[in-house]
């Protein structure tokens, strides 16, 4: 899911220094990163869910079982997501604000991981809605304009009110006959290169602390499979 005043639960931070303490992994040879973008996804995905697990399991409790009554499930989720008023926030341009806990097993395996929950956190929701800042910064458009509104008169039968949800078909056909994905298609690229250079900070401190997290990662995962083995003998 820093530089952050709010209580960071320490399961996951002293389980990692644990593991890479009693691990085989030195600085001087390092666990290889995977060198495909696909690979570096699973291989982080892999090591959140273990982290979460070990999380889970310190409180007693486990994704794998389903809670018998609500206060369990209340139980699971706070333990899981964190509890109480949301300690991170962030407003994006298009208006919508996204927010997040610091504490549960979720943001203890991305502290972990990313180092600086907090950074993570703004770069992440940041870099994750590029594409819905271009889409919302194309409205103002003249073409983007005329075009939504001939989609409207196309989508909007005369005497009846627009619908809530259209259906798909009528927006497929619309999309086409007002022109309006033509014009989106043709003005995403220009806005998209502008809301990056917009967000260049942001999208520094992503790759930063991404490449931070996947050589964690390796790092945990190699250490994991040796325990593995080790319990196995």
């Amino acid at each position: 899911m820093p530089n952050t005043t709010a209580h960071i639960r320490p399961v996951l931070g002293t389980l990692a220094a644990g593991l890479l303490l009693t691990g085989c992994v030195t600085t001087e040879s390092r666990p290889a990163v995977p060198p495909t973008p696909q690979a570096q996804d699973e291989l982080l995905r892999t090591v959140e869910r273990t982290l979460v697990d070990r999380c889970l399991d310190a409180r007693g409790l486990s994704l794998a079982r389903r809670p018998d009554t609500p206060e369990e499930d209340r139980r699971l989720q706070g333990a899981l997501f964190g509890a109480g008023p949301r300690e991170l926030s962030l407003t994006l341009a298009t208006g919508h604000t996204v927010t997040a806990h610091t504490d549960g097993c979720l943001a203890s395996a991305r502290q972990t991981l990313y180092g600086d929950q907090r950074r993570w956190f703004r770069a992440q929701v940041t870099v994750d809605n590029l594409r819905a800042e271009a889409q919302n910064r194309m409205k103002d458009a003249p073409a983007h304009r005329a075009a939504l509104a001939r989609w409207n008169r196309c989508a909007t039968p005369s005497g009846r009110p627009p619908a809530e949800r259209p259906d798909p078909a009528v927006v497929t056909r619309c999309d086409t006959e007002s022109g309006l994905a033509e014009v989106r298609e043709r003005l995403e690229p220009a806005e998209l290169a502008t809301v990056r250079a917009l967000r260049a900070d942001q999208l520094t401190t992503y790759q930063q602390l991404r490449t931070r997290a996947l050589r964690r990662a390796a790092e945990l995962s190699a250490t994991l499979t040796a325990q593995e083995g080790n319990n196995a003998s």
